[in-house]
């Protein structure tokens, strides 16, 4: 569920997002994020996990939806709500903590004040910090995201550190994709942007950082202790159906895939390719049963140290993660 409403539009993002939107207007959409879920044929105890996205989903008032939602939990169900640093609060944790959260996802981006000024982000490293120890005291199953090769973000090892008492299970880290509608790009001429290599060396520092605190790696972007990886985005990478609801929302169930609500229909052969391609994200990487035409490009890979063969099956080594996106593209 996509919740697009922001305090402000931070200077890297150019995802759809409502800043400075009224009490009214979020409370509207809430409830017509409940009554979509309504329409929808959703059996009771059915849904294994829930994400609520953003934006920032706490500058709403989700109580409606919440208990929309309670009846069709799975009693195991994984239950994500991702936090703005400045949205955390007893109240706001504990009402979600009752409704039945029991994952908390906070977008701490940087470590370095002056970073998460120029980003628009409201908030020192300190307060960070003191807004993760917060949820902490609630929900244990808490991890962060990260953003590596900010202009002028140091990302080193001292900045670091202060995150090994944190308790992390999870983090995300992303490296910064300068993209044309955002304000970071009007503003790139008088901004100097580390190269490549120097992202790729930030983004090992900071992988060898969380291995430390016994985060593994186990999708590109993503660290976790073992036993509480992400199950939603691991169900989107395994191809697993998902619901999506709200305006940047994207869904597949079957053939259909939507985006912000428009359906789309795809070839069942369009299905298959899509449902296995982007497991090679994962540790446990892509099988190439039945697909005898990626055998030539993943051995060349391979060939060249970026991916391992056993088998069936092609995994990503470290280098191999560095240019992913370039594999896929071969298999697509």
């Amino acid at each position: 569920m996509h919740f697009p409403f922001c305090r402000r539009k931070c200077t890297y993002c150019a995802l759809h997002s409502r800043a400075g939107s009224t009490v009214a207007a979020r409370a509207a959409y809430v409830a017509g994020l409940a009554k979509e879920l309504s329409r929808l044929d959703i059996q009771s105890h059915s849904l294994s996990t829930v994400y609520f996205g953003g934006g920032s989903p706490a500058l709403c008032d989700p109580t409606p939806l919440l208990e929309a939602l309670q009846p069709l939990l799975a009693p195991e169900c994984e239950f994500t709500v991702e936090l703005h640093p400045l949205d955390v609060n007893r109240g706001t944790l504990a009402s979600l903590k009752a409704h039945g959260v029991n994952r908390i996802s906070m977008g701490v981006q940087s470590l370095d004040d002056g970073t998460l000024r120029h980003m628009g982000r409201g908030y020192s490293a300190d307060e960070a910090e003191q807004s993760f120890s917060l949820v902490k005291e609630y929900f244990d199953n808490a991890g962060i995201d990260l953003i590596v090769g900010y202009p002028g973000d140091p990302c080193d090892v001292a900045k670091m550190d202060r995150l090994s008492h944190w308790g992390l299970r999870h983090c995300s880290v992303y490296s910064l994709i300068l993209e044309d509608r955002s304000i970071l790009a009007k503003q790139a001429t008088r901004l100097t942007f580390p190269d490549d290599d120097e992202v790729l060396d930030k983004i090992k520092l900071v992988s060898r950082f969380l291995r430390s605190m016994g985060l593994n790696r186990y999708e590109i972007s993503n660290y976790a202790v073992p036993g509480v990886e992400c199950r939603h985005n691991l169900a989107v990478w395994r191809g697993e159906d998902y619901i999506g609801l709200g305006e940047g929302a994207h869904g597949r169930r079957g053939l259909t895939r939507t985006e912000s609500g428009k359906p789309e229909t795809v070839s069942p052969e369009e299905d298959e390719k899509e449902r296995r391609i982007f497991r090679l994200r994962t540790i446990e990487g892509i099988d190439t049963t039945g697909h005898t035409e990626w055998i030539a490009p993943l051995d060349a890979f391979a060939s060249k140290g970026l991916l391992v063969k056993d088998g069936p099956i092609y995994r990503l080594t470290e280098r191999g993660t560095e240019v992913c996106d370039s594999i896929l593209a071969e298999l697509v």
